[in-house]
């Protein structure tokens, strides 16, 4: 029984192998059920396709859409784009397994939730609520490390015990059980900066026997970004897991450039492992306000404030300027906050998104006040500007950086491909005009030429406004591992 029947696109498929072609697709249930000359059907709804591309759904690797998924259920930040899957709990920030009984949560997770949003004591209560209330679009968690940290260690500025690491690997095991498709760690960020690269092995050994994955906000991305590099590869190779390099990038301008030593080193430690990597299309990243961080900075722009809320969206200096102090007192004044931080080499950029084995994920803030455009913005900028107007490499590459070789990455089955069988995630675009609207100073303007989007068969962005459907799923790790064999 055909559902719907996308008639007269051009198909790209998601592989990076197959050449683009003209066909139509007919939608049964959540499936795709033909590619190619699909006659009329009884009671089935057509799209005329003709002079778009048919894609598959965009999947962004690096999200903290973890409490967004609950809280704002279109996820048109997402949708609008294109996007049908997100990965949650990436940097060592999820909202389970921790309940924080009054605390405050420590910076950086006080980026996807404040002390009541904490309030999932086992991973699979957090992903039993995505069940009760589905969002517009799927979503494949991972369990960071930093929450685990916080809910088994009363002092984090330190390295944790035999006991505590225990303590974690119990709620790890918990996790992976119920669905989590891998751990992550942001050894960058203070509740895991004293973590040695003993305790990462011995919690990413549990992953190997569930078939999970290891992602990593890396310890450093500047001056000792190649050390950096070395652990990560150790602690994959240690545990026998896959790596995953979180939005790789050279920052600070003493390290403009570096990627040319970076890319090469992962290249030649992907001939003896398993490892991947992500990058956003920006030369400007965002997190919480660091000091540390103003210094390494061209400039800073505020995101949010919980004790300035007004300075939102302007630029630091401005605001030191008009408080009649220094930046860094300012900074001080503003916490905590947010920021966004212009720190990257626009040829270590392109030089990172052209690199073949690069996925493409938005590392977006949904809950800050005014957030960096990547939340809006990242996966048509990747198409239009840097495959259409820079021509950094041709439209199936930019497709299959954001469907195929990520699905594959993740072991998310059925998704990231166009073909009889999988999961009808699709995305209907104009190749001509599909361009990132969201800027700096305005970061939530949807994306132009993108037509429509369908999740498990359902429409969930038609015509730049949210269908209402809900069809999107909380997917587990075991049943997409099922569906593989």
């Amino acid at each position: 029984m055909t559902d719907w029947i996308l008639r007269g696109g051009t198909v790209i498929d998601g592989t990076g192998v197959t050449p683009r072609r003209r066909a139509d697709i007919a939608i049964a249930g959540d499936r795709i059920a033909a590619v190619g000359d699909v006659p009329k059907a009884a009671g089935a709804r057509e799209i005329d396709a003709s002079g778009l591309i048919v894609a598959p759904g965009f999947i962004d690797v690096h999200t903290h859409d973890d409490r967004a998924l609950l809280a704002t259920p279109d996820m048109a930040a997402k949708a609008s784009q294109g996007v049908t899957t997100v990965v949650t709990g990436n940097c060592g920030i999820s909202l389970g397994p921790l309940s924080l009984d009054g605390k405050g949560p420590p910076p950086p997770l006080d980026l996807i939730g404040d002390t009541g949003d904490y309030a999932y004591p086992r991973f699979s209560d957090y992903l039993a609520a995505l069940d009760r209330a589905p969002a517009a679009i799927n979503a494949a968690c991972l369990v960071g490390h930093s929450t685990l940290r916080v809910g088994a260690m009363a002092d984090v500025d330190r390295p944790a015990t035999d006991a505590e690491i225990a303590r974690m690997a119990e709620r790890l095991q918990e996790a992976l059980d119920a669905g989590a498709i891998g751990m992550s760690s942001g050894l960058f960020y203070a509740p895991a900066a004293k973590a040695p690269p003993s305790e990462i092995e011995a919690l990413a050994a549990q992953l190997q026997p569930a078939g999970a994955v290891y992602t990593t906000h890396m310890r450093d991305e500047a001056e000792h970004v190649l050390d950096s590099l070395d652990e990560s590869f150790a602690a994959g190779r240690a545990a026998g897991v896959p790596v995953v390099i979180s939005h790789h990038k050279t920052t600070g301008v003493a390290n403009f450039g570096r990627t040319q030593e970076t890319l090469p080193k992962i290249a030649a430690a992907m001939q003896g492992q398993e490892i991947g990597l992500d990058a956003y299309p920006y030369i400007a990243s965002s997190t919480v306000l660091r000091t540390q961080r103003i210094e390494d900075a061209l400039k800073v722009l505020i995101t949010w404030s919980k004790s300035a809320p007004g300075q939102a969206g302007r630029e630091l200096t401005d605001i030191a300027r008009d408080w009649g102090i220094g930046v860094l007192e300012a900074a001080e004044r503003l916490q905590p906050a947010g920021a966004i931080y212009w720190m990257m080499d626009e040829a270590d950029v392109q030089r990172v998104l052209g690199f073949d084995k690069t996925m493409i994920g938005s590392d977006g803030l949904p809950h800050d006040i005014h957030p960096h455009p990547r939340l809006w913005g990242t996966f048509p900028r990747v198409l239009g500007h840097y495959c259409r107007e820079v021509g950094l490499f041709g439209l199936e590459t930019a497709v299959h950086k954001m469907t195929g070789l990520s699905a594959a990455r993740f072991g998310l089955t059925g998704r990231g491909v166009v073909k009889p069988g999988a999961y009808a995630d699709l995305c209907v675009f104009d190749a001509d005009t599909i361009i990132d609207r969201a800027t700096f100073a305005e970061p939530t303007l949807p994306a132009a030429g993108i037509a429509h989007v369908f999740v498990n068969g359902r429409p969930a962005w038609t015509d730049g406004k949210a269908s209402g459907e809900r069809a999107g799923r909380a997917m587990r790790r075991q049943q997409m591992q099922s569906e593989a064999r």
